[in-house]
């Protein structure tokens, strides 16, 4: 049979719609495949984008031509600038985001994207033919031919959420497991394990009492993920006088104006006109495509941003829960996966802190006009009435009335050291896995991985090369590399600290490290590559003039890097330059020692990154190597040195012996 398409991608989640995009955008003709069309990019957690280095994956993917920046940044209730206090390599950005609009923009840019079918189906297998891959299973027995695939199952494999001692087989609160998927990997010689992660209960806006709690308003101007926001939002600045709603922070409810410093619950309700239309305006937009929504957006009807607000566990709120662990899901025995180590369950917090008398609750509102609140901190699998009593011991939550409870989630994952950097899989060609079913937690985390499954989907079937970052050019390559190096028996979760390179792979630089490699995959228009350039140049020609300019026996450049200055202080600065460039300016120069150093780190490691291992090399044949490191090296099958370097339990002494047995046997 001849093939349909040229990529298939099997689900609509964060990675998925990356994946399908980027395939499309590289020019192949490709399928996304959803069991509900209107399931595609819902945030089934939290709705928020970003935080400690989740958010320098999300920048990398707009710096590379992904979406989930822009359609952050057009569907936000709030942004943020967090880790402020500390050095630029570690600040990020954090939004929260409307829980409606951030899948209603993302399936209208599916809709309008070129190249790109969505079909409503349940892909039920892996269908191979003597070893090799021909497309998928549909609803059974149905075949869809394609070049190639990427599985983005998230939590649907063999998924079950579990409340209390009830087990529901499902992949989503209300969403049907994908029990095929698994058994089809398995006939194939995939290794599977489980993974569990959870969410908290959801609670009516009207039922909680923010008097004692901490407002925490989002920032103004506001820090945009994508520079297409950041574009328009400076055209609304030049034109801010048309009479649109004032700029400022809205209540809880979406209502009233406040300053910061203000309680909402002591202010006066008038609700801007636009807001009781808000759902009818979006709807409009979204009727005319993404584009016309994000130029409306932020040029004549962006609402002021909604605060959400802290309050805290006590002593009460843990008796409660220590009481009645055993009930739980997590702790009677009904849960077999590994939990979130980074981002536990309350339950979790209880026993692993006992000596912490008090935790952060945030809350966080899901949209404009959505009645639902997310209480983040509060995630766990104990039975419906001991979590309204648990929540309701909490100040402000007193008398929080129940949408729906938390639960735990456990599901299948196959472990990503049967994965090469490009994301497809050793054990059958053309086949790429990417998102959660890698053993990651994470919206930001998938779509990084569905970019790059995606472009290597379709890059294998135009037959060009692959394309893969390295760890010392972006977190993208920090993460995968981690994955296909090391492995995950837990869910993986981004930091700033998994980047020994951190200071050169910061987030504010995004644009300009990357630019390479932008234009090598050429998704990106001319025009932001251009206007790139541009920058890069007003930078390199500025921190020239800064070393070579002198005043009062110093350089300017001297001048900048003493602590407490800045560039606005300078003699003869240029007020005239984009606040990026200046950004850079002053990192340049502040930090250039440093990033020197670094540079020189990353000089000596590409070295070992360059010498390639042959892709079938003997490992029994190498007798000087060590038994385990021989095992190891099988297993993982690294493609470079450096990748081998990285694999626990093979040493340098390894790394030398096999440098030398390359490079005699090259």
């Amino acid at each position: 049979m001849k093939n349909q398409y040229d990529v298939i991608v099997v689900g609509g989640g964060h990675a998925g719609c990356e994946a399908a995009l980027a395939a499309a955008r590289m020019g192949t003709k490709t399928c996304l495949l959803s069991i509900d069309k209107s399931y595609i990019a819902r945030m089934s957690c939290n709705p928020s984008i970003g935080g400690i280095a989740k958010s320098h994956i999300t920048c990398e993917l707009d710096a590379l031509g992904g979406e989930q920046a822009r359609n952050t940044d057009f569907t936000a209730i709030q942004l943020r600038t967090i880790n402020t206090r500390k050095g630029p390599a570690v600040q990020a950005h954090r939004a929260q985001c409307d829980k409606a609009l951030y899948p209603a923009r993302m399936q209208a840019v599916l809709a309008g994207q070129p190249n790109l079918d969505i079909i409503e189906a349940e892909a039920t297998g892996i269908w191979t033919e003597n070893g090799q891959l021909r497309g998928v299973f549909l609803n059974g027995n149905e075949q869809l031919a394609a070049k190639t695939v990427v599985l983005t199952a998230g939590t649907f494999m063999r998924g079950r959420v579990m409340i209390g001692q009830e087990v529901v087989y499902e992949g989503r609160w209300g969403e049907k497991s994908a029990d095929d998927i698994s058994s089809s990997l398995e006939s194939l010689g995939f290794e599977l394990g489980r993974m569990k992660t959870g969410t908290p209960p959801r609670i009516h806006k009207d039922s909680i009492d923010l008097s004692n709690m901490q407002i925490q308003p989002g920032d103004e101007p506001p820090p945009f993920f994508s520079r297409t926001a950041r574009r328009l939002f400076h055209v609304e600045q030049s034109e801010s006088n048309a009479g649109d709603v004032p700029r400022g922070t809205l209540d809880l409810l979406g209502h009233t104006p406040i300053s910061s410093s203000e309680n909402a619950m002591g202010a006066q309700e008038q609700p801007p006109e636009r807001c009781s239309t808000w759902n009818k305006w979006a709807s409009e937009l979204f009727a005319r495509g993404a584009n016309a929504f994000d130029r409306d957006f932020l040029l004549s009807a962006r609402l002021p941003q909604i605060p959400c607000w802290l309050t805290h566990t006590n002593e009460r709120t843990h008796q409660i829960i220590a009481d009645n662990l055993r009930k739980s899901s997590l702790y009677s025995g009904l849960v077999e996966g590994t939990g979130v180590r980074y981002c536990p369950s309350i339950e979790d917090k209880i026993v692993k802190f006992p000596q912490r008398t008090a935790h952060h609750v945030f809350i966080e509102p899901e949209g404009r006009n959505n009645i639902r609140i997310y209480p983040n901190g509060t995630s766990n699998s104990l039975p419906e009435d001991i979590q309204i009593q648990m929540v309701q011991s909490i100040p402000g939550l007193e008398n929080a009335a129940f949408i729906r409870p938390g639960y735990a989630i456990e599901y299948d994952y196959a472990p990503p050291t049967q994965l090469f950097h490009t994301l497809e899989t050793k054990q059958i060609e053309n086949l790429f896995f990417a998102g959660q079913i890698n053993g990651t937690t994470g919206y930001e985390e998938a779509a990084g991985q569905g970019f790059i499954a995606g472009i290597n989907a379709a890059r294998r079937a135009m037959g060009e090369t692959a394309f893969v970052l390295d760890r010392t050019e972006a977190y993208i390559g920090v993460l995968i590399d981690d994955l296909v190096t090391k492995g995950t028996d837990e869910p993986y979760r981004m930091f700033t600290s998994r980047a020994e390179h951190r200071l050169t792979l910061r987030q504010d630089n995004v644009h300009f490290r990357l630019f390479d490699r932008a234009k090598e995959l050429g998704i990106v228009s001319q025009s932001d590559l251009t206007e790139t350039a541009a920058k890069k140049k007003q930078i390199d020609t500025e921190i020239a003039r800064l070393e070579k300019t002198f005043h009062d026996g110093s350089s300017l450049a001297q001048t900048l890097r003493r602590p407490g200055n800045n560039y606005a202080g300078l003699p003869g600065e240029k007020p005239d330059l984009p606040p990026d460039v200046i950004e850079q300016v002053e990192v340049s120069v502040k930090y250039e020692g440093y990033i020197k150093r670094e540079q020189g780190r990353i000089a000596s490691s590409r070295s070992l990154e360059k010498m390639r291992i042959p892709k079938h090399l003997d490992y029994d044949a190498i007798t000087a190597l060590r038994f385990e490191s021989r095992e190891k090296l099988k297993k993982i099958l690294p493609e470079t040195l450096g990748q081998a370097s990285r694999i626990s339990g093979v040493n340098p002494a390894d790394i030398s012996i096999l440098s030398v047995w390359i490079k005699a046997n090259r």
